[in-house]
């Protein structure tokens, strides 16, 4: 059996998936917001088991998120026809047409998702002490139970999971996950402590350096750019673009782009620039001297800026949590500037 896990982008979404991985071993984590993302993710994880030998004991869970009555048709529909179980569990009352409707979405606007989750697989498995006290922090800060004891500890672990933007769920999904799991098992530690939760905002700041810390200490910036270039490094024909004859890399919403940028081009001297594409619709352009970004910027985005650092605004872009999808636009993008550049040199020739 293995489960295929979707759930929300914030603290209660990520904490379900903590329980899951907790009480089982063989689970594939998804992320996902509203709309349209939900639909990518589940047409992924439909992928994913179709390439898994044993996809006949597949199953998928949704937790945290609310789905429209389409989506559950679809989806419903889909795990039948192809012999997968589905199961939702999830506690927003949007959802309660749903819940009225398929008996595999199952709903609690009592708990948040991350406590229904726990009572669900800890009757079926056991309790735990420690998973139980976390439950209790998250259940208290996404439910908003503001005289309970553990509500100002709740907020240090929401603020936790909102700013842990250090590694991209985009292009380093799995590693992103473990990453908050990561996190999840420091912070539980402060759990129960007196002024827990003045303790562990002191402390976010040293359990992040642990997380990225190797064989020496230095700032956490640059500590974070050693480990993503690192990631890039090891994945690096997945992102992979070229430009006129130039060897490149795109990221997605990488951050400190000119520290990893320039981090990235120094220990991979066989590549010329590095392109980052941030959800605001701008391209960020950065080389080490093999090529002029800043014509590069010009060309594709009415861009510019200097020679090894450059920027535009690429206004047809669209966001997606699917890396291919926004490589495929990047590459179209190049490709109709190299064919534009081609009509205009074939137009130069025949008036001379």
């Amino acid at each position: 059996m293995k489960i295929y896990h979707l759930s929300h982008t914030d603290l209660d979404g990520y904490a379900c998936q903590f329980i899951t991985h907790f009480y089982f071993k063989n689970v594939k984590f998804y992320n996902s917001n509203y709309g349209k993302e939900i639909n990518d993710n589940f047409n992924a994880i439909l992928s994913d088991i179709e390439k898994d030998e044993n996809f006949e004991k597949a199953i998928i869970l949704i937790t945290d998120l609310n789905l429209t009555l389409s989506q559950c048709e679809e989806f419903g529909k889909i795990c039948q026809e192809k012999k997968i179980k589905i199961f939702l569990l999830d506690h927003h009352q949007s959802g309660e047409e749903c819940a009225k409707k398929y008996s595999w979405y199952l709903l609690d606007s009592k708990r948040s998702a991350t406590k229904i989750t726990y009572d669900f697989f800890s009757k079926i498995c056991h309790t735990n002490l420690e998973l139980s006290r976390f439950v209790n922090v998250v259940n208290a800060v996404d439910i908003w139970l503001n005289t309970d004891r553990n509500f100002e500890l709740g907020k240090v672990f929401l603020g936790l999971v909102a700013n842990a933007k250090e590694i991209n769920r985009v292009m380093f999904k799995e590693i992103q996950v473990y990453y908050i799991f990561f996190l999840f098992e420091r912070a539980i530690k402060f759990i129960g402590k007196e002024n827990s939760h003045i303790l562990l905002e002191n402390a976010i700041h040293f359990i992040k350096k642990d997380f990225f810390m190797k064989n020496y200490d230095d700032t956490l910036a640059n500590l974070i750019s050693s480990f993503v270039v690192e990631k890039l490094g090891e994945l690096k024909d997945k992102f992979t673009i070229e430009y006129e004859g130039h060897k490149g890399i795109l990221t997605i919403n990488i951050g400190n782009t000119s520290i990893i940028g320039n981090d990235f081009l120094i220990k991979n001297p066989d590549y010329d620039f590095f392109i980052d594409v941030s959800s605001r619709k701008t391209l960020s352009f950065r080389a080490n001297g093999k090529i002029d970004v800043s014509l590069m910027a010009k060309k594709l985005v009415n861009g510019g800026g200097h020679k090894n650092a450059s920027g535009g605004l690429f206004s047809a872009y669209k966001d997606s949590p699917n890396y291919s999808y926004i490589k495929a636009q990047i590459l179209d993008l190049i490709k109709s500037k190299e064919l534009t550049k081609g009509n205009k040199d074939v137009q130069t020739k025949e008036l001379k």
